[in-house]
């Protein structure tokens, strides 16, 4: 049974087969095309790995508003194969390497991407995973400290063709 959890305009719960294309799409509203994930490696990752897409709907709209999506694997250094190959998920690993913060532009300013955060945190803390890392542009930076990741610094990442930081979130139990 899929988490549900209720804010006043949205319900954050996982991904719906069915919404596969809802996601593609937003990723490609979110991300320029030389960095957004692959239609094919995003419906890979949706079958695979469901309950590791946290989705905000709107529920006047019922539609996704936004979503937060990774793999879990024992990993601790985020690499660029997470974001295509789809084996590299472990169901159970104690890590989440975090593959994307979509939010749509007529969500944004609003608070929405700091929800799919937080609930994201609280969801994996429930899991007992440990850590969360994710990849982000200079310009990103500042935004996930304050929602308390720790930048490391120059990510082992040149996903396309760009710098990236590492961030990590370690999960307190």
């Amino acid at each position: 049974m899929q988490e549900r959890i209720i804010s006043e305009q949205f319900i954050f719960r996982n991904i719906k087969p069915e919404e596969t294309g809802q996601a593609i799409a937003m990723e490609q509203i979110c991300f320029p095309p030389h960095e957004a994930c692959s239609a094919e490696a995003m419906t890979e990752r949706i079958i695979a790995a469901p309950e590791l897409f946290l989705v905000a709907e709107d529920k006047e709209v019922g539609r996704i508003a936004g979503f937060f999506n990774g793999v879990a694997t024992d990993e601790a250094a985020f690499r660029d194969e997470f974001f295509k190959d789809i084996v590299l998920h472990k169901a159970d690993g104690k890590n989440v390497m975090l593959l994307g913060l979509d939010v749509l532009p007529e969500y944004r300013g609003q608070g929405l991407a700091r929800m799919l955060v937080e609930k994201y945190i609280e969801r994996e803390r429930a899991k007992g995973r440990e850590t969360l890392v994710l990849t982000c542009l200079d310009e990103k930076v500042e935004m996930y400290k304050k929602m308390g990741f720790t930048d490391q610094g120059v990510a082992n990442s040149t996903w396309g063709n760009e710098e990236w930081h590492e961030m990590r979130y370690e999960i307190e139990r």
